[in-house]
C-alpha cells in the first residue's frame, strides 16, 4: 500500500456543477460502453482456482458404430506412373535393316540362286560355278536365315510417332513404358504399342440441366480445355478416360451449381452470373477430381446458364418485375429529392418560409407533375392548403353566388 497516499476518500463530485459534469462526460467518452478486449483480472483472482471451462461437443454425424464416410477424389496406383520406355532411333534401325538385306543378298548370291550379271563380281562359290547350278550348303543357308530374321525384326519393331501423339508399350498385361519420342524409332516388337493422343484438346458438353441453391433448374452448357498428362494411369487406369472426364464434369456441375442462386435480382449477394467465380470454381474441382487419372484440365468455362424451358417464362417475368421495382423506388426517391430541393430554392428565391401545410401540397404537386407520364392530364386535383388545414373556415362567396350581387 502506498504510504503517501491519503487514506480518506474524495469527496464526491457533485453533478449539478459545471466542474462536476464535464468530468462525468469525459469518464464516459473515455470508458467505452463495448469493450473489445477482457477486463485484466486482479491478483487475488489470478490466484484463485477456476474450474476448466466445459468443452461442448456438437456431434455432426449421429453415433451408429463407425466413421461417417467423406467424399474424396479417387486414389491411384502409386507404381502406376509414366516413365519413358526403351526405344532407339530411326536411322539406326534404318542402317540394321539395310545391313540385314545386303546379307540376304549376298548369301542368296554365293549360293547362286540369283543371277549373276557380267558388271557385278562374281561371288558364286567353286562348286556353283562348275555345276553351274545352286549350291545350297548349311552355313551359307543360316546366313541367309540370320540376315532375314534381323531383317524381319527390324521392320516389325519400326514405329512412327507423330507429333502429339504418344505409345504406350504393355508385355502381356505390364507397363513397360511410355514413348514420347517423335519420328521414326524402333521399339521392341514383342510389346503391345497402344496409342494416346496428348496435345491440347477441347471439349464442348452438351447442354446439362442442373439445380441452383433455389431449386430452379437451369440449363449450363461448358467448355473443357484438357490433355492426358500421365498416359499409363490414363490407358491402364481407367476403362476410357474420356467417359470418366464427362461424368465427372457432370457431377462437378451438379455440385457447384447448388451452392448459389443463378440470378440475385430479388434478394441481394453474389450470384452464378457474377464475374468468374463459377468458372474459377468449377475449374478447380474438375481438376482436382481428374489428377489422380492422370488427366490435366486447364479451364471450365460456361457457354451459356439459362433457365430451364419449362420456369424460363416465369423467371423472365419475375425479373422485370424486379427491375421494375426497383426503377419505380430509383425514380420515386429521386423526385422526392428533387421536389424538396425545388421547395427550398423557391423559399430561398421569395424569402418566405412556406407553413407546413403548403409545403406539403406544393411537393405533393411536384411529385405529381414528376412521376405522371408526359401527355398525360391530371384527372385527380392536388386539394389546396386551406381545404387541408381544416373545415372551420367560412367558404369564400364568388360574385354570384346564390344569385346575390357582389
Amino acid at each position: 500500500m502506498d504510504a503517501t497516499r491519503d487514506p480518506r476518500p474524495d469527496p464526491p463530485t457533485p453533478l449539478n456543477t459545471a466542474n462536476g459534469l464535464t468530468r462525468a462526460l469525459a469518464e464516459a467518452v473515455a470508458k467505452p460502453l463495448i469493450r473489445t478486449t477482457p477486463p485484466a483480472l486482479a491478483e487475488d483472482e489470478l490466484e484463485r482456482p477456476t474450474a476448466p471451462t466445459p468443452r461442448v461437443v456438437v456431434p455432426e454425424e449421429p453415433v451408429t458404430g463407425h466413421h461417417p464416410a467423406a467424399r474424396r477424389p479417387p486414389r491411384a496406383d502409386g507404381t502406376l506412373r509414366e516413365r519413358p520406355a526403351r526405344a532407339l532411333p530411326g536411322w539406326l534401325a534404318l542402317l540394321v535393316l539395310l545391313l540385314a538385306l545386303a546379307g540376304v543378298a549376298v548369301a542368296l548370291a554365293r549360293t547362286g540362286v540369283l543371277p549373276h550379271l557380267a558388271a557385278l563380281p562374281d561371288l558364286r562359290s567353286a562348286v556353283a560355278k562348275e555345276t553351274g547350278g545352286p549350291d545350297v550348303t548349311a552355313p551359307v543357308v543360316a546366313v541367309a536365315a540370320a540376315s532375314a530374321l534381323v531383317a524381319v525384326l527390324v521392320l516389325a519393331g519400326l514405329l512412327v510417332n507423330g507429333s502429339g501423339e504418344t505409345r504406350v508399350l504393355t508385355r502381356w498385361g505390364r507397363y513397360r513404358g511410355t514413348v514420347r519420342r517423335h519420328g521414326l524409332v524402333w521399339v521392341n516388337p514383342a510389346l503391345r504399342r497402344l496409342p494416346v493422343d496428348v496435345r491440347l484438346r477441347h471439349w464442348r458438353s452438351e447442354p446439362v440441366t442442373v439445380t441452383d441453391r433455389t431449386g430452379t433448374p437451369i440449363v449450363v452448357q461448358l467448355l473443357i480445355v484438357w490433355r492426358v498428362r500421365d498416359t499409363a494411369r490414363a490407358v491402364l487406369g481407367l476403362a476410357e478416360h474420356e467417359d470418366y472426364l464427362r461424368e465427372q464434369t457432370h457431377a462437378v456441375l451438379t455440385r457447384t451449381a447448388s451452392t448459389l442462386p443463378c440470378d440475385s435480382n430479388s434478394a441481394p449477394g453474389p450470384a452464378l452470373r457474377d464475374g468468374n467465380w463459377f468458372a474459377d470454381e468449377l475449374t478447380r474441382a474438375l481438376a482436382a477430381e481428374t489428377a489422380p487419372a492422370g488427366l490435366e484440365v486447364y479451364s471450365v468455362q460456361p457457354l451459356a446458364l439459362e433457365y430451364a424451358p419449362e420456369v424460363a417464362e416465369s423467371m423472365r417475368r419475375r425479373r422485370l418485375a424486379d427491375l421494375d421495382a426497383g426503377l419505380r423506388t430509383v425514380l420515386v426517391d429521386d423526385a422526392v429529392e428533387a421536389a424538396a430541393l425545388a421547395v427550398r430554392r423557391l423559399e430561398r428565391a421569395t424569402a418566405n418560409e412556406l407553413d407546413q401545410a403548403a409545403r406539403s401540397a406544393l411537393m405533393e404537386q411536384l411529385l405529381v407533375a414528376f412521376v405522371s407520364p408526359a401527355g398525360v392530364p391530371l384527372t385527380a386535383p392536388v386539394p389546396s392548403p386551406g381545404s387541408r388545414a381544416g373545415s372551420h373556415r367560412p367558404a369564400v362567396r364568388t360574385g354570384h353566388q346564390e344569385g346575390r350581387p357582389a
